[in-house]
């Protein structure tokens, strides 16, 4: 193994070929090998007498698919289906590598397949690409090789893979609405009073008279965007990025923000119950693979999404390390409902604790897909109720001051 960890592995390129086949036939192509003189001989091979083999450039912007999350889950998936098939590692990686449409993710599988057939193992090999497999999954692999169960725990991984992605694409959606009632509300604001407005200003200069406070606020405001909506458009956007930039970097930034998010109306409540799921799944996933329920509760807190939930976890954890009950420690963060409290102290109880949480997660999963639904239903009026208040409150600005002239008059 000492010797297979050391053997240096060339990474599989693309070459693009002419030549000519057995039946004198000019043929041009794509093909995959280490060196120009192993792409020749695979020609050879072939039939095919090669007259000219070169690299492929890669294209500046690169292949136009990147491996997405959900990738991975349907990998895992199809790795977890032909090993309980009984299809050999590298066969099915091989397999899923020749099947993918996405340049990027037959790429990252090659490199798996030739490193694992050098004698690596596939944990190692998977460590070595932590934007795609983070330390949980490799740490479950891991287990699944030294247990000998790795059919097994990749069914668990797929399961756990397309619960986290399903429940990612809930917020989403949730979060989605919101945004876009803001988003249309300041685009539709915007027009009006850099275009709209402007023509009423020129009417209200022959009137001679001083105009209610209102419309002078909403004038006010319209000059202002049509000399500075340059400077109001960069400032959005650099408080933007400055906010996204100072939530990754602060930890206490990121703290203050994720306590007022999950605070939030509605919103909140969301995004409570996809915590609550969220650590009831990887506890279960990661419990029920053989995983000790310190370290288990480790990668809890760091598949949280939410670092108010990742400082009550790792809380949980130095309670437990100390020997103290679990549903106890989640009782003191204040952070999970009583039910959950309670499945979990039975879990404990009867010694099904990742059953107990499993069904934890299922429950959570349901309520956050349905308070989803619930959400859409709602804001679908009131973007209608945001939109008319805006542009009636810009209308009645404007008309104002004709109303006055009339009861004048």
């Amino acid at each position: 193994m000492a010797q297979a960890q050391q053997f240096k592995i060339k990474e599989l390129e693309a070459f693009t070929y002419k030549g000519v086949n057995r039946r004198g036939k000019k043929v041009d192509g794509e093909i995959k090998g280490t060196s120009i003189a192993e792409v020749k001989a695979l020609l050879r091979q072939q039939g095919i007498t090669p007259s000219g083999v070169k690299k492929k450039p890669k294209s500046l912007f690169g292949d136009g698919k990147r491996i997405t999350p959900l990738d991975i889950a349907i990998v895992t998936r199809q790795i977890a289906t032909m090993l309980s098939a009984g299809v050999p590692l590298v066969q099915s990686i091989d397999l899923i590598a020749n099947g993918s449409d996405n340049k990027s993710l037959r790429t990252l599988m090659q490199k798996v397949s030739v490193k694992v057939q050098a004698g690596l193992p596939l944990s190692d090999t998977l460590r070595e690409h932590p934007k795609y497999f983070d330390e949980l999954y490799c740490d479950l692999v891991k287990s699944g090789e030294a247990s000998g169960s790795l059919d097994q725990i990749f069914d668990r991984l797929a399961i756990y893979k397309e619960k986290a992605e399903a429940l990612k694409s809930k917020i989403k959606k949730a979060m989605f609405y919101p945004v876009a009632v803001m988003v249309v509300a300041a685009i539709v604001t915007s027009i009006l009073l850099i275009f709209v407005v402007p023509q009423f200003a020129e009417i209200f200069q022959g009137f001679g008279a001083e105009l209610p406070a209102f419309t002078q606020f909403v004038l006010g405001i319209s000059e202002m965007m049509q000399q500075y909506w340059w400077m109001v458009l960069a400032g959005v956007i650099a408080a933007f990025f400055l906010i996204k930039r100072t939530y990754a970097s602060n930890l206490k930034f990121r703290t203050w923000a994720d306590g007022l998010i999950i605070r939030l109306p509605v919103i909140g409540n969301i995004l409570n119950k996809a915590a609550v799921a969220r650590y009831a799944r990887t506890l279960s996933t990661t419990f029920a693979a053989g995983v000790p329920l310190i370290e288990a509760l480790e990668s809890a807190a760091g598949a949280s999404g939410n670092e108010v939930y990742k400082n009550a976890i790792l809380f949980i954890r130095e309670e437990v390390s100390s020997g103290n009950q679990m549903h106890l420690a989640m009782k003191q963060t204040d952070q999970f409902p009583e039910m959950v409290i309670s499945m979990v102290s039975i879990g404990e109880e009867t010694g099904a604790l990742d059953s107990m949480l499993a069904k934890v997660a299922n429950i959570y999963e349901q309520e956050v897909d349905d308070a989803v639904d619930g959400l859409t239903a709602l804001l679908e009026p009131m973007i209608m109720a945001v939109l008319g208040v805006v542009i009636g409150g810009l209308i009645i600005a404007m008309y104002l001051p004709i109303f006055k002239m009339g009861s004048i008059i």
